[in-house]
């Protein structure tokens, strides 16, 4: 059985993402102790709300060198709704730029959509490589709550990531892949069997998974 943290910064959602791990077969704790994150099987980053309130509370535990050094170092990383978005190297949102992780390239931004917050179920479109939803359906849906996102897909996969993509309204990063860095705008732990499938994915990829 694996042993993941899920990382507590002062986010939301750390419950719910903790039981989704224990029921998809994992040895799981909410902790912001970074010596139990840096030890970890795999770690999980989630994230609600601001980029900028994320981006803070991640500051002030001092949590950004210790994903960074996990992901330079080939330990599994998952970072789930917000948490996926301070991967990249920066959000924008209301025309206040703040700077993230740059653990993945590009930015964050509005989506160009009509509606907003993209709240709901939705389909995604995953290449035939990807890990994390492997063995899920084209039909497959997961539950999506967020009114940003990363919406160049192009310059992901030019960067050697396996993308796959959503759309609402336009097109938009639904996960990203690269090396033993995985992350998810949706929220797997709300995504019912669709999303305790692609925890399952994610487990199995940890030293402890198989």
């Amino acid at each position: 059985m694996s042993d993941v943290v899920v990382l507590d910064y002062g986010s939301g959602n750390l419950r719910s993402a903790e039981r989704a791990l224990a029921a998809a077969g994992a040895d799981v704790r909410v902790t912001g102790d970074l010596a139990a994150a840096a030890a970890a099987d795999g770690l999980v980053v989630p994230g609600v709300g601001a980029y900028a309130a994320c981006m803070a509370g991640i500051e002030a535990l001092g949590a950004g060198p210790v994903i960074a050094e996990r992901v330079a170092a080939g330990r599994p990383v998952l970072g789930i709704c917000v948490g996926m978005q301070v991967l990249f190297e920066h959000g924008d949102e209301h025309g206040v730029v703040t700077k993230g992780l740059g653990l993945l390239p590009g930015g964050v931004t509005r989506l160009a959509a009509t509606r907003l917050p993209h709240m709901g179920w939705n389909t995604v479109r995953a290449p035939r490589e990807s890990v994390l939803f492997a063995g899920l359906t084209e039909q497959s849906r997961f539950y999506f709550v967020h009114s940003y996102a990363m919406g160049d897909p192009a310059a992901l996969a030019a960067a050697g990531a396996t993308v796959t993509t959503a759309h609402h309204d336009t097109d938009f990063v639904a996960a990203v892949e690269r090396g033993s860095l995985s992350a998810a705008q949706f929220h797997p732990e709300k995504s019912a069997d669709t999303g305790a499938a692609l925890l399952r994915n994610w487990l199995a990829t940890l030293p402890s998974g198989d």
